[in-house]
């Protein structure tokens, strides 16, 4: 794990976008297409808007993303949904491809086949992703399932999970956000070939201690990232304060 650590949260949006934009060149210089996995959050924000400034020929990139609330509807302002299509997708009408899940699909578990099937597809090239406050990576909450074939499953979100929603202000309790999601597994993030890994913010300083310091365990579902062997993690001060 390479570990880059920046002055602001800006500054660490810029270095991780200008990685993936580079990392992404990189995999079309060898080959016609490039599939990327791209997460939401406040610690993606700056990273995306550089992303989407950068020069890539996005009609040969594919985007799929992490997790999404089920019964949420893609109006509300919290649907990851709302957030790629505003944030991301509207910006780069060029997209070759992307598939959104569907938190609102009739049948959850047929939604989590039908994103398997694509996935398996379509491997991951570079994926952006985050660390939640307890560790999470994307809905994987603690403790997390590092054994499973699955690349998408239904969870059940902790009351931590839930309560980082609300400190982040897309919801005004932690009994208002849902209590399941469809998210990407734990051994399917891990099977992306290039992880960049955007983490701000003295709230996750405990997280960030353990995923880089602790033993690999689910009781810190980031920790598998040691394992990985293409992995940047990319911190500002405030994040990387207990290393």
């Amino acid at each position: 794990m390479k570990i880059h650590i920046q002055d602001t949260p800006a500054k660490l949006g810029e270095a991780a976008g200008a990685l993936a934009a580079s990392a992404i060149r990189t995999v079309l210089q060898m080959r016609n297409e490039v599939n990327i996995i791209l997460a939401t959050g406040s610690s993606q924000f700056a990273t995306l808007q550089h992303l989407i400034r950068s020069s890539l020929d996005w009609g040969r990139i594919r985007m799929f993303h992490l997790d999404e609330y089920i019964g949420l509807p893609e109006s509300h302002p919290a649907s990851f949904r709302k957030y790629l299509r505003e944030r991301f997708i509207l910006q780069v009408p060029a997209l070759m491809d992307y598939f959104l899940i569907d938190g609102e699909a009739p049948d959850p578990a047929a939604e989590c086949d039908r994103l398997e099937k694509l996935i398996r597809r379509y491997p991951i090239d570079v994926a952006l992703i985050g660390i939640g406050e307890n560790g999470h990576l994307a809905f994987n909450d603690p403790p997390a399932d590092f054994t499973t074939h699955s690349a998408y499953h239904i969870v059940h979100l902790d009351q931590a999970c839930r309560q980082q929603q609300v400190g982040e202000g897309w919801f005004p309790d932690w009994e208002a956000v849902p209590a399941t999601a469809i998210s990407m597994t734990i051994p399917q993030i891990l099977a992306s070939d290039k992880l960049i890994v955007s983490v701000p913010d003295s709230r996750k300083a405990h997280a960030v201690k353990c995923t880089v310091h602790g033993l690999v365990d689910p009781g810190c579902p980031a920790s598998i990232l040691q394992n990985h062997p293409n992995c940047d993690l990319f911190l500002d001060l405030n994040a990387a304060v207990l290393l």
